[in-house]
């Protein structure tokens, strides 16, 4: 499923969420300049450099880097400061969230942000959003890091703070319509969805997928951080009325006479 719009007005313009978005699509492009290309993502030293690597975070005064070979590429781990051209660890909880591993991957998380953190950002103001969304952004992490605290491999991408947004977004305006295009096998449609259904699946999806990869033999997710999503998305269930100060009415879905 993939949302299109939603039937909630703003009464602001949303000048952080705009400003979130422009800071991705930036760090991406300047992350490919430095190496990838524009449809695979960026280079391989990029997202170790930037991306949030969990046996780092659990290993105080531990950096990873990457290890080039005659044979392949390993990301390697050891005790001292960090080595040149890396980022301190705690730095790469914040630079994490800006960079994305593929234009499909910032695409799909920019839509997201743009349909529904919007109506996030004026039910609290622009300031306390843009602490809502770093604190969501990092509460994600801090959930993929306590399931994989020995994984080397680097989390990036905006989906736990955006997972946040959506969190508080279905507490705010469960009833919400949202304009989604549904795919069935080859086909699509175009339908109007409740938010708590649309969102309800999302959510159900992450935590279903993020189960499973728990149980399978080689613990693979297919490379998404999905309990970063569950992480970001209870944040915002359980930090949205400490932070929003205002809830709009929810339009009626047809013209009342």
């Amino acid at each position: 499923m993939l949302p299109i719009k939603d039937n909630i007005p703003t009464d602001r313009f949303p000048f952080v969420t705009v400003a979130l978005i422009l800071a991705n699509v930036v760090a991406y492009v300047l992350a490919i300049r430095h190496g990838g290309s524009l449809i695979s993502g960026p280079d391989i030293h990029e997202v170790v450099k930037y991306g949030a690597i969990p046996y780092a975070l659990t290993h105080p005064g531990t950096h990873c880097g990457l290890l080039q070979t005659a044979q392949s590429l390993a990301i390697e781990c050891q005790k001292g400061g960090p080595a040149t051209g890396t980022l301190p660890t705690w730095e790469t909880a914040l630079t994490s969230m800006f960079m994305h591993g593929s234009i499909i991957h910032l695409g799909g998380n920019m839509l997201f942000l743009w349909i529904f953190g919007n109506n996030a950002e004026d039910s609290m103001g622009h300031l306390r959003y843009i602490v809502f969304y770093l604190l969501g952004g990092l509460a994600a992490l801090a959930l993929q890091v306590a399931v994989g605290p020995n994984s080397g491999t680097p989390t990036l991408g905006a989906s736990g703070a955006i997972a946040a947004v959506l969190g508080g977004y279905i507490v705010l305006y469960p009833h919400a319509r949202v304009l989604t295009v549904v795919f069935i096998l080859f086909f699509f449609t175009v339908i109007e969805l409740p938010a708590l259904v649309l969102l309800g699946v999302w959510f159900a999806e992450q935590a279903l997928f993020g189960a499973t990869g728990l149980t399978s033999p080689t613990g693979s997710s297919g490379g998404v951080a999905y309990f970063a999503h569950v992480g970001g998305f209870v944040f915002g269930l359980a930090a949205i009325r400490l932070f929003a100060t205002k809830r709009k009415q929810v339009p009626p879905r047809y013209p009342v006479y």
